[in-house]
């Protein structure tokens, strides 16, 4: 532990590397960052050239920070940051502490993982001494809820900020499992070299302190944000930051001066200093092979051989013959006419058969263009008013109605999951027999049996599957701790060559977004069945369904995707949820890139304003395509006449083939009683059925149907950038806010 804390921010250790996170408004940030940069004549100030961002060098005390500043409302910047900072510093308001958005972030923060952080509170001079203590007490009293044994440092003077320099430098270090394991940084500058082929992609040159585990070369990395590449090589450049003594102040902060000017622009000029540590090797490189190309003819057993195939060819060309046949008749057809009169009669047949298809496709034309011009005259219309004032706002209006309609309605099928769960309406214009085909039923849902590898969909074709998942990722997991990966150490200031990157990546830094990047462990570009373990987060409480497209933020990936929800048991088959229910935990189902856990997830959902609402949060469970999640109907129907130990029940089905179908399916009832159908009584779906006991007059009989259900493959690693939340100059929970 002590090596630990010696190595951080030390000279041969990366810089301390501190987030400053301003929770409220009102928040006096600029004058935290002011107080920090004010310390004794021993700190050498390094302005970084980012909007709010410096570094601290220390040679007396043998320290180094980097301070890097964002907004609670930039919700994928706090994120990022988070996933590699050494410590947060919150900044908070002495009256109020925090806002609306300053609750989502810390509960953003706090589901994907907190590392150490602070609480500072700046400003408040300007009150009273009583009612500044007052106002301290209250302060600690609102935070005590989310930090129960935090401790707030008041930043009013530079004796002060020197204290809370030292607490930071001194504290406890937390552990983030998913990014102890694999190599990580945050980029201090870049550079882009465009290919030769295209200036839209090219070689990006990201430079920055190595944290975490060794890097490899060989290995893959993942820029947060923007995808998976392969790297070329990895140089060693000067270190722009170093505490060595022997080199003069001036021209030190001269050279550092010119270095952060350079990573602005993209360029360097200390390329003659630069060595080259290790180059890629091809054979040893991993693959940027995400899914497996599957062969549709790779179960055919009957293949000709390329003899069979010529041979065939020369007996078709030995048996031909010339014969008489009607204009436009293909050469397929040809070969099955005898003469000429069979030959017209099946032309003519032929010809009825492409006018019936033509007919049928004019009448599908006809109906789908009927059904886009109902489509496009809403769109007409309001193209033609929108030069209205009024009638614009009419519009507007209107759509905000119908989104209330849609949520209205959303409401009401998840009451009505909740009340009669599975249950649906047996239809009346098919039969039963078709409508579930695809269903079965089971003697018992916990102990029948179910084959995981049968009718498995054509994207399982696609994606890798462990023979043991377990014991992979234990090796993995042993190799990290022997310590036997080759590379840049942890420490060390690097510069890597990532290959075939878009200009967009170079853009975003330049915009003063933070360029994060993870090296990956063996297997975590290729794409499997990913089950997380989520709870319903309390600030929001809308109906979400099952195969909605959420946005999934998962360790250090975040990526779209259409989820299944289903229940979290110990048994081999596990009930498809319809809904994201909010007393329970429940396991949700993707396609998505293998990741190794312990990882944290946060699902969030998207407004129609662009703004991301926080639903659920939870961890990484497993990586099993064989987890088998069953959808179950059940079919009611209501006794007519009741017996002893019989009864004729109605209103299950309204056939007698589909009473003879379902016949061999047991029934249950809501009061607990358990029996089959007999036989069909009439032609309207009566039956006679058999019970354990004798029904009650107002039980319900039931019968259940099983099947399979498997994802979509929605994957899409793009994640839009959230819209900047709202914020609200209150300390009170998020549920509260959005009442109010």
């Amino acid at each position: 532990v002590l090596a630990e804390k010696r190595s951080l921010g030390s000279r041969d250790g990366p810089p301390h590397l501190v987030v400053l996170v301003p929770l409220h408004s009102k928040a006096a940030a600029h004058d935290t960052l002011c107080l920090l940069q004010s310390q004794d004549s021993a700190v050498v100030r390094v302005d970084e050239g980012k909007a709010g961002g410096f570094v601290l060098l220390c040679p007396r005390l043998k320290q180094r920070w980097r301070f890097v500043t964002t907004e609670a409302g930039d919700l994928h910047a706090v994120l990022d940051l988070a996933k590699v900072a050494d410590s947060l510093l919150f900044v908070l308001d002495p009256a109020e502490g925090w806002d609306s958005a300053g609750e989502h972030c810390l509960s953003c923060l706090f589901a994907q993982g907190l590392p150490s952080y602070a609480l500072a509170v700046p400003g408040g001079a300007d009150l009273p001494p009583k009612k500044r203590i007052d106002a301290r007490k209250k302060l600690a009293k609102a935070i005590e809820k989310r930090f129960p044994e935090a401790k707030l440092f008041p930043l009013t003077t530079e004796q002060e900020s020197s204290l809370l320099l030292r607490h930071l430098a001194t504290q406890k270090q937390r552990h983030l499992a998913f990014r102890d394991r694999r190599a990580h940084l945050l980029a201090y500058a870049a550079e882009f070299v465009p290919s030769q082929e295209s200036d839209l992609v090219g070689t990006l040159k990201v430079s920055g302190f190595i944290r975490g585990q060794s890097l490899d070369v060989n290995s893959l990395v993942h820029i947060v944000g923007h995808g998976d590449f392969q790297m070329s090589q990895v140089d060693s450049p000067p270190d722009p930051l170093s505490l060595n003594p022997r080199v003069v102040k001036g021209l030190k902060r001269s050279q550092d001066m010119e270095m952060q000017d350079d990573s602005v622009n993209g360029t360097s000029e200390m390329e003659e200093d630069i060595k080259v540590l290790m180059k890629a090797d091809p054979s040893k490189q991993e693959s940027l092979q995400s899914e497996v190309v599957p062969d549709p003819m790779e179960g055919e057993q009957t293949w000709p051989t390329e003899e069979e195939l010529q041979e065939a060819e020369a007996s078709m060309q030995a048996n031909r013959r010339v014969v008489k046949v009607p204009k436009g008749t293909s050469k397929y057809q040809a070969a099955w006419i005898v003469d000429d009169e069979e030959g017209n009669q099946e032309d003519d047949d032929d010809e009825d058969d492409e006018f019936d298809d033509d007919d049928d496709m004019m009448e599908e034309a006809v109906s789908q263009e009927g059904e886009s011009d109902e489509e496009e005259e809403p769109a007409e219309e309001e193209c033609e008013t929108m030069t209205i004032s009024e009638s614009l706002r009419d519009d507007q209006y209107d759509e905000k109605v119908e989104e209330d309609e849609q949520m209205l309605e959303k409401y009401k099928q998840e009451r009505m999951d909740e009340m009669f769960p599975d249950e649906i309406d047996t239809p009346r214009d098919v039969p039963a027999r078709v409508r579930f085909q695809k269903y079965r039923g089971l003697k018992s849902f916990r102990t029948s049996p179910w084959d995981p590898k049968e009718n498995l969909p054509r994207d399982y074709a696609r994606i890798f599957q462990f023979q043991d998942f377990s014991r992979t990722r234990k090796h993995v997991f042993r190799q990290i701790e022997k310590g036997e990966t080759e590379g840049a150490s942890v420490g060390w200031y690097v510069t890597l060559h990532i290959c075939n990157v878009p200009v967009s990546v170079m853009e975003s830094f330049k915009e003063g977004k933070p360029l994060v990047l993870f090296s990956l462990l063996p297997h975590e570009q290729k794409m499997s069945v990913l089950n997380f373990l989520v709870h319903r987060h309390p600030s929001n409480s809308e109906p979400v369904r099952a195969k909605e497209e959420l946005i999934f933020h998962c360790g250090f990936r975040r990526f779209r995707a259409s989820p299944l929800f289903s229940q979290h048991t110990s048994a081999d088959k596990h009930k498809l949820e319809r809904f994201l229910r909010p007393d329970t935990a429940l396991v949700v189902t993707v396609y998505a890139p293998i990741t190794f856990p312990p990882a944290s997830v946060l699902l969030f959902k998207q407004r129609s304003n662009g703004m991301h609402d926080l639903i659920a949060t939870g961890s990484l469970l497993s990586v099993d395509p064989d987890r088998i999640v069953i959808k179950r109907l059940v079919l009611s129907g209501h006794p007519f006449k009741i017996f002893t130990k019989m009864a004729v029940v109605r209103y299950m089905f309204f056939n007698r083939e589909d009473v003879m179908w379902f016949k061999p399916v047991e029934l249950r009832t809501k009061w607990g009683r358990r029996g089959h159908i007999k036989e069909p009584l009439g032609t309207h779906g009566h039956m006679k059925c058999h019970f354990d006991g004798q029904l009650k007059s107002q039980d319900t009989v039931l019968l259940n149907l099983y099947k399979r259900v498997f994802p979509k493959w929605t994957y899409d690693p793009h994640v839009p950038e959230p819209v900047p939340w709202v914020r609200s100059e209150s300390v009170v929970p998020l549920q509260e806010v959005e009442m109010e």
